[in-house]
C-alpha cells in the first residue's frame, strides 16, 4: 500500500509541474519508427495499436525460451498493471516473438497466460521479421546450440511505450523497474 501511495504522490507532484512531463524512460514522442504493426496473435486475430486504443500499450520482442530478460521484463509488467490499481486495465502488454520457428501460437498462448491472461503474443511471418525488427530498431542474432534446436537468440531488451491513442511516446530500458515504468504509465494514462 505505501508503494501505491509513493508513486500516487510522484504523480501528482508531476501532475501539477508545468514544464513537460518528466519521463524516466526515454522519450521518443515524435520518432519516426515503430509506428506500429499489424501482426496475427495467438488466437490468429490480426492485431494493430488500433485494437487497443483507449489503453498504455507496452511492447516487446522476445521468445519463450529466453532465460533471462523475457521473463523479468513480463514480470515488470505484471507488476505495473498491480501497482496501477484500478487503472491497471488501462495498461496493455504485448510481446512480440523473435522465434516464430518454435513460438508456435499453442507455447504463446500458455507461455502469456503464466504471466497474465490479458497480455497479447504477437506472432510475426518468419520471412516479416527483418523488415518489422528494422522497422522497430530491434537487434536479434540467432546463437546456434549444441544441436540445432538449441539455439538461443541474442536480442534488444527494452520497451516501446505506446500512449491512450496509439502513439509512440517512451523506451524503456531493460532493468528500469517496475516503480518507475508505473510512474511513466500514470502519467500517460493522465
Amino acid at each position: 500500500m505505501k508503494r501505491v501511495v509513493a508513486l500516487f504522490m510522484l504523480w501528482a507532484l508531476l501532475a501539477c509541474s508545468p514544464d513537460k512531463p518528466r519521463f524516466q524512460s526515454i522519450d521518443l514522442t515524435g520518432a519516426d519508427y515503430a509506428k506500429g504493426f499489424s501482426l496475427p496473435d495467438a488466437q490468429g486475430q490480426t492485431r494493430s495499436l488500433v485494437d487497443f486504443k483507449g489503453k498504455v500499450v507496452m511492447v516487446f520482442f522476445g521468445y519463450t525460451q529466453c532465460p533471462d530478460f523475457c521473463p523479468t521484463t513480463l514480470s515488470e509488467m505484471v507488476q505495473v498493471k498491480h501497482d496501477l490499481g484500478v487503472q491497471g486495465d488501462k495498461m496493455q502488454a504485448i510481446f512480440i516473438t523473435l522465434d516464430p520457428e518454435r513460438d508456435k501460437p499453442e507455447l504463446l498462448r500458455t507461455y502469456m497466460a503464466n504471466f497474465d491472461p490479458s497480455f497479447v503474443a504477437l506472432v510475426p511471418a518468419l520471412e516479416a521479421l527483418p523488415a518489422l525488427t528494422k522497422d522497430f530498431k530491434i537487434y536479434y542474432k540467432k546463437v546456434e546450440g549444441a544441436k540445432p534446436a538449441n539455439y538461443t537468440l541474442d536480442h534488444s531488451a527494452g520497451t516501446y511505450i505506446y500512449d491512450t491513442e496509439g502513439r509512440l511516446r517512451l523506451y524503456a530500458r531493460y532493468g528500469l523497474g517496475a516503480p518507475a515504468l508505473t510512474a511513466d504509465v500514470l502519467q500517460l494514462l493522465n
